[in-house]
């Protein structure tokens, strides 16, 4: 099963990808993560984003996706993964058809997380973190069940992002609608797209996505 996950920033998609992961045995790819890890481990690939970007320039598509097919190849990924971050593009989608493709491999499932900008970008400005066990909260969904202190490790040491703020969240949400917007219905054509409300409450979300894995 390969899955793709589509959601403006903040949405939840990462919480979700983390849950599907662990219930189903699926390894989360993002690309970022991928991207440091070639870069790392100096794989053929890495080496040649690393001079890109050392450069200053940004990776190609073609080595972005040489980058996931060397991924893929891992055992971990021999029942499936999903894929968050990638493609942001039509031609990028395209890119990764046709490297799965020779695989003889295929998108399954594609998830938008649908939301209200709106409520998106209040729920952004509300995120705040424990510092020293990385577990998330936020003003309006979830506070910690004894004020002041981390529910999974006692600590009292929160940190909020500097980047979560209306401005900054504005401009990103700005580049997801034009940018990854357009990629729908090129999946909607190929009969694997599903939308579900991103900001529904965190269980609900998780059942609706399990309900569509399990078709």
């Amino acid at each position: 099963m390969i899955i793709i996950l589509f959601g403006p920033p903040g949405c939840g998609k990462g919480t979700q990808a983390s849950i599907i992961a662990k219930e189903n045995y699926y390894p989360h790819l993002s690309t970022g993560d991928m991207l440091r890890e070639a870069v790392k481990f100096k794989t053929e690939t890495g080496l040649i984003a690393a001079k890109i970007m050392e450069e200053g320039k940004l990776v190609s598509d073609d080595i972005v996706v040489n980058i996931i097919k060397d991924r893929i190849e891992q055992k971990d990924c021999e029942n499936g993964f999903i894929l968050d971050g990638f493609p942001r593009t039509i031609a990028q989608a395209k890119e990764l058809d046709n490297m799965l493709l020779e695989k003889e491999l295929l998108v399954n499932l594609v998830i938008e997380f649908s939301v209200n900008d709106e409520v998106l970008l209040n729920r952004i400005e509300g995120r705040f973190s424990c510092n020293d066990c990385g577990a998330g909260y936020n003003d309006h969904t979830r506070m910690p069940l004894k004020d002041g202190i981390c529910d999974d490790c006692e600590s009292s040491n929160f940190i909020r992002r500097k980047d979560d703020n209306k401005e900054t969240a504005s401009k990103r949400l700005e580049s997801y609608n034009e940018e990854t917007l357009p990629l729908l219905p090129y999946y909607k054509d190929k009969q694997v797209l599903f939308s579900i409300d991103g900001l529904a409450d965190i269980k609900n979300v998780t059942n609706e996505i399990m309900s569509l894995i399990q078709k």
